[in-house]
């Protein structure tokens, strides 16, 4: 099945789990995605959110598959920063095989930080957020 955006966030939290367990981690992607954050799935409130959070705050991502790094595309104006490590590892949801986007080396304002993500459709990534061990939110990525 294919999924866009709007599907993401009209879905519940446990949808959400359900997708991202059972899709492939697909290859370190290149290149700039487009990014959404997805809080509060599946109720009310998440198209706005998510609406608010790209215009004023985070857009998306910058990704270099070759050196193995990425950077956020923040702010009104899509300034890249924020810096991580991208590489393959097993994810803390299911044990299984994910991209990791690691910011523990790479931010000191991201330290604590660590995103999983997964190919739910060509070009179309979905990820989770980690403050330390403790999930946050979700986000997807379209390239």
């Amino acid at each position: 099945m294919a999924y866009d955006v709007p599907q993401l966030l009209a879905m519940t939290q446990t949808q959400l789990d359900d997708l991202f367990r059972s899709s492939p981690p697909g290859d370190i992607p290149d290149g700039a995605a487009d990014g959404t954050a997805i809080i509060a799935p599946g109720t009310k409130y998440t198209m706005n959110i998510a609406s608010i959070i790209n215009h004023f705050g985070w857009q998306g991502k910058v990704f270099d598959a070759q050196k193995g790094l990425l950077k956020n595309k923040v702010l009104m104006f899509g300034f890249e920063a924020v810096v991580a490590k991208v590489y393959k590892d097993k994810s803390w949801l299911d044990q299984q095989e994910c991209i990791v986007l690691d910011y523990s080396d790479t931010s000191i304002l991201a330290h604590y930080i660590r995103d999983e993500i997964r190919l739910i459709g060509p070009g179309f990534y979905l990820g989770k957020v980690y403050w330390g061990k403790e999930r946050l939110i979700d986000f997807c990525l379209k390239f």
